[in-house]
């Protein structure tokens, strides 16, 4: 697994750091957007600040996106076709109220505008509400 996750890192020329790997694996596993403080816990007594620049670098090099959440940045892994110039980034994140969890909603998606006069390097699609796990445990 983890030379998987090495040539993934590589192929976004990124080094490929013990913390790195670490990171990227933890990301892997999750299906919901996480902030700093969630996962620090996750990787105590690792310094918070070495957690802070990985997710920098991984933004930076299209290996995530945040997302803006109440003055918040959470982060989740980035589809493989995101780079250092362009996160396609296409769909809607979703923040439900109830589990307070954000999520990316790739099922609600927008097409990238084809036209050459500009290039759109990120758009951010937002929305609050209830997710379906939730929807199913008010109406029981």
């Amino acid at each position: 697994m983890n030379s998987e996750i090495e040539n993934k890192l590589r192929d976004k020329n990124t080094k490929p750091t013990s913390m790195r790997i670490l990171v990227y694996d933890f990301l892997a596993s999750q299906h919901i957007a996480l902030s700093l403080s969630e996962m620090e816990s996750h990787f105590y007594p690792a310094d918070r600040i070495t957690l802070y620049r990985t997710l920098k670098t991984f933004e930076e090099k299209g290996i995530v996106h945040s997302i803006q959440e109440n003055n918040t940045s959470k982060y989740i892994l980035c589809h493989d076709d995101c780079n250092e110039e362009t996160h396609q980034d296409w769909h809607l994140h979703f923040y439900c109220k109830i589990c307070k969890q954000t999520t990316c909603r790739t099922d609600i998606n927008f097409s990238a505008p084809h036209n050459d006069s500009v290039r759109i390097d990120e758009v951010r699609l937002f929305a609050k509400g209830i997710c379906e796990n939730c929807m199913n445990e008010t109406m029981q």
